[in-house]
């Protein structure tokens, strides 16, 4: 195909107005991926998001001359690109596609092509202004990304011609290695009367009994009951949480459709062998914070071969490497332990997270130690125009030589070395957190109050720091993880939704031998946000052996003498408590008031052939690190690796070759001694033997990679 050629596009209205009448059927169904296994990668991908399309002049050579001198082994292209690629519906101009892909082929340098599909060309809003999405707050104009109907027959049609032209004129290019699948996608809060139109059909297949539905959901509150399906009004207005939960579930539905529709239209297409990805992205808090509330990724990422995942997060004075760490586990989670592409992280970024000397070495060999096959910087060249002028990628505007691309240089000079050797490790955690959309929905509809604004991940990520910052490792489950038998302790934050079924699969986790954790508000009310009736924590209270029947926001309350020697700052109960009976379980920490000092704050049970902590209320961070230590150690899990503690990271795993690897990193700015206490062998990155209970010198925001067995 010519680099400018034109296509008719053909309409395929009907299939695609149906497609919204049973998106929840698909988003519940598994599909498989049929493309490269991500076990087939012979080495670590290192590369940067790279756009020729935005250059302030012709400067791909120079580009590319740079990039082979970093060691840059893969680009991604074309996912931002629509208006360029097709400037008039059906004309397709691929000049800029065609001489990145024969510059990088000449480099020997790969290529992840993007679906163009998440910013919308102008003559698409004009032809077809019903593209634009309608969401609570009115229809979109034009001008941001995203602002688009993912549902829309339109932009479906006109989605389709540009990614089947695009990837039929790159398929058969030797460079290209896989596809990435639109950008960060969701549903962008789409509510239109087309949506909600869907909606009472998702509706109506999950409740056949209108009589039922209004039953589960309460809807004789404030007349809110629906007597005919007709009568169904937008979910944008309601009060009910049930009906806000089971919106909101729908629209994660619409992206795991909306993704499945791409990759198969990708894989009808693509050469043999090439992948098919997509970047998820996570809660964001002006960087990378916890799970996703408009996506489901573990139902998305079905649809995929490898999960891709963007990751930022703060550095200087801040770097912790956390947010780093939780990305990766569960990007690496989402797909059963696969290794998985970091495709988007910051090189400088804003302003603020102008790295420090080292960290951007750190933070790079901080995502392959989760398993990470590919580390790719957004992005190589800062853009001169528009909304992102001051994100910045490996150059800035004057595409020079700077400390951070001379960094990256040094990690691309080791990945060119260790890279085959690193690539395709594999973990065996044996302690999981159990997370959920579902539970994240109803939760967040009713916080701590009226006017809280601390949600579900706020809960969660205390949680997570807390193994992190004891080099506990984890993986993450969800409701679609039939089998925990892999797991010896699995905390479980905030399930304040769940189904009987969830629960029951927890409960004898732990009768089988497991030790689990629950936090406050957890089995509180059902799959459809109702509150069980019966005496709270619902289907927990046997497995805990407790009961409540009352809670209230704390003022002044801490644990009764401060059982985990905290001192008095610490030791402090925050944001929501739970008045705890114990039935058959032993308290272990009481509230210390003049009035709710009778009651139980935490609480242990024997169940089964395990135990079962029970949490009621929120703790501090040093609180939660004392309490989640606890458990681990009574889980049998407190290892050589606990010897260490942050800001000295232990992340370890095992290489393809069976050999066991542990990656060693300094978050800090002050060079560390590390006693090494594992089996002796060799730090891959200094060459340097290593004995048992040897010392490591890590360098300020310093890492060192030790492969055991080897001398």
């Amino acid at each position: 195909m010519s680099a400018l050629c034109s296509k008719s596009h053909k309409p395929n209205s009907h299939r695609l107005l149906a497609f919204a009448v049973f998106a929840a059927f698909f988003a519940t169904s598994a599909f498989h991926a049929i493309g490269q296994s991500p076990d087939s990668q012979q080495t670590i991908l290192f590369g940067a998001a790279y756009y020729e399309e935005y250059a302030p002049y012709d400067r791909l050579d120079e580009d590319v001359r740079m990039m082979k001198e970093t060691g840059i082994t893969v680009v991604r292209i074309a996912e931002s690109t629509w208006g360029t690629l097709e400037p008039k519906p059906g004309v397709f101009d691929f000049s800029h596609v065609d001489r990145v892909l024969a510059a990088m082929d000449k480099a020997g340098i790969k290529v992840i092509v993007g679906t163009p599909t998440y910013a919308i060309p102008t003559w698409l809003a004009r032809e077809h202004p019903e593209v634009l999405v309608v969401t609570p707050k009115g229809p979109a104009e034009y001008g941001r990304r995203q602002n688009m109907d993912i549902t829309s027959p339109a932009f479906r049609d006109a989605a389709q011609q540009v990614i089947v032209a695009l990837i039929d004129h790159v398929k058969d290019h030797p460079s290209v290695i896989g596809y990435q699948l639109d950008n960060e996608t969701k549903a962008y809060d789409t509510s239109g009367p087309n949506v909600q139109a869907a909606f009472v059909k998702f509706m109506q297949q999950r409740f056949p009994d209108l009589a039922v539905m209004n039953k589960e959901f309460g809807l004789d509150y404030w007349s809110n009951r629906v007597n005919d399906w007709a009568d169904f009004p937008s979910a944008n207005g309601s009060i009910n949480a049930s009906i806000s939960s089971a919106f909101a579930e729908f629209q994660r539905g619409l992206v795991t459709e909306y993704l499945a529709w791409q990759a198969a239209l990708v894989r009808a297409h693509a050469r043999k062998g090439q992948f098919v990805t997509q970047n998820f992205d996570l809660d964001w808090r002006g960087y990378s914070y916890g799970i996703q509330p408009a996506v489901d990724h573990f139902a998305a990422a079905r649809a995929l071969d490898v999960a891709g995942i963007d990751i930022y997060h703060p550095t200087q004075d801040h770097l912790t490497g956390t947010e780093i760490a939780f990305g990766g586990d569960l990007a690496r989670s989402m797909r059963g332990g696969q290794n998985y592409l970091l495709i988007e992280t910051q090189a400088q970024g804003f302003p603020e997270w102008t790295p420090y000397p080292g960290q951007l070495r750190l933070q790079a060999f901080s995502h392959l130690a989760s398993g990470a096959n590919m580390v790719e910087y957004w992005h190589w060249g800062t853009t001169a125009n528009a909304i992102e002028t001051y994100w910045r990628g490996l150059l800035s505007q004057d595409f020079k030589p700077n400390p951070t691309y001379e960094e990256a240089g040094s990690i691309g000079k080791d990945l060119a070395r260790l890279g085959p050797k690193l690539v395709n490790m594999r973990k065996h955690n044996q302690i999981a957190i159990y997370v959920s959309n579902r539970a994240l929905t109803a939760f967040n509809a009713f916080k701590f109050g009226w006017t809280s604004t601390t949600n579900y991940n706020d809960v969660l990520r205390p949680f997570y720091d807390a193994l992190y910052r004891m080099n506990a490792e984890v993986d993450f489950v969800d409701p679609s993880t039939t089998d925990l038998s892999a797991y010896k302790l699995i905390l479980v934050p905030a399930l304040y939704a769940a189904s009987d079924a969830e629960i029951n699969r927890l409960n004898a986790f732990a009768k089988g031998g497991g030790h689990l954790l629950y936090t406050f508000k957890s089995g509180f009310s059902d799959e459809n946000v109702k509150v069980r009736s019966t005496t709270q924590p619902g289907l927990i209270a046997e497995a805990a052996g407790v009961q409540f029947s009352q809670f209230t926001i704390p003022e002044g309350v801490s644990l009764e003498s401060d059982p985990y020697h905290v001192g008095a700052a610490d030791n402090t109960v925050r944001w929501w408590m739970e008045l705890l009976t114990p039935t058959t379980a032993t308290t272990v920490a009481r509230y210390h008031h003049v009035v709710w000092g009778k009651y139980a704050a935490l609480v242990r049970n024997n169940y089964g052939k395990g135990e079962v902590t029970y949490v009621g209320f929120m703790p501090g961070d040093a609180l939660v690190e004392k309490i989640v230590e606890e458990c681990v150690k009574r889980a049998g899990l407190w290892g050589p690796q606990q010897a260490l503690h942050f800001p000295t990271i232990m992340r370890s795993g095992v290489l393809s070759d069976g050999q066991p690897v542990h990656y060693l990193l300094n978050y800090s700015a002050a060079p560390a001694q590390v006693i090494y206490t594992l089996p002796p062998g060799k730090n891959l990155l200094s060459g340097e033997a290593v004995p048992q209970n040897g010392t490591v010198s890590l360098p300020a925001w310093g890492v060192a990679v030790i492969e055991e067995g080897v001398r």
